[in-house]
């Protein structure tokens, strides 16, 4: 195999492969399960929990448009469509900025916090239920692990590349 030009040729293990399709298959079925979990409590889809979690972590429950879809890795035109649909169930709101007359901030609404409140009790559940019970006292060094992967990958791929922008049932509104 031959590398390109300032990339060094793959040496991975055939077990190190393997860890990293382990954990690809563990991400995709336990996104399922809570989709699916969201559902039958009746509930928006794991895309809505994101932004709203993500805006009620910030300061006074706002962030600016372009901050926000690097935080939940969402490109700015999927993010786009998604805030439409959010702001329409008055969960959140856009702002213009006072500073910048391009730049926008979304608010999250009270209504947005109370929806939070309701997806976050089955979001926890099952994580509960399916995570953290494989991980024991390994918690803070799996995410101490992941958050260094997140930020070599950030390196490696822009946040607001077009493939990024999520596609078909987990997008689409649950009411």
């Amino acid at each position: 195999m031959t590398a390109k030009p300032g990339n060094k040729p793959a040496s991975c293990t055939t077990q190190e492969v393997e860890a990293f399709r382990t954990f690809m298959r563990a991400h995709a079925l336990l996104v399922g399960a809570i989709e699916q979990d969201l559902a039958a409590a009746e509930l928006p889809p794991l895309a809505w929990h994101d932004v709203l979690a993500t805006l009620d972590a910030a300061p006074e429950g706002r962030m600016r448009i372009h901050e926000l879809a690097d935080a939940i890795v969402f490109s700015r035109s999927g993010l786009s469509r998604l805030l439409d649909r959010l702001e329409r169930e008055e969960l959140l709101r856009r702002e213009r900025s006072p500073n910048d007359r391009r730049g926008a901030y979304a608010v999250l609404t009270d209504s947005g916090r109370a929806t939070l409140d309701q997806m976050s009790a089955v979001y926890r559940r099952t994580v509960d239920e399916h995570f953290l019970p494989h991980l024991g006292d390994e918690v803070e060094a799996l995410k101490t692990s992941l958050e260094r992967v997140s930020d070599s990958a950030r390196e490696a791929c822009p946040i607001d590349a077009a493939s990024l922008a999520p596609a078909g049932p987990s997008s689409a509104p649950r009411r």
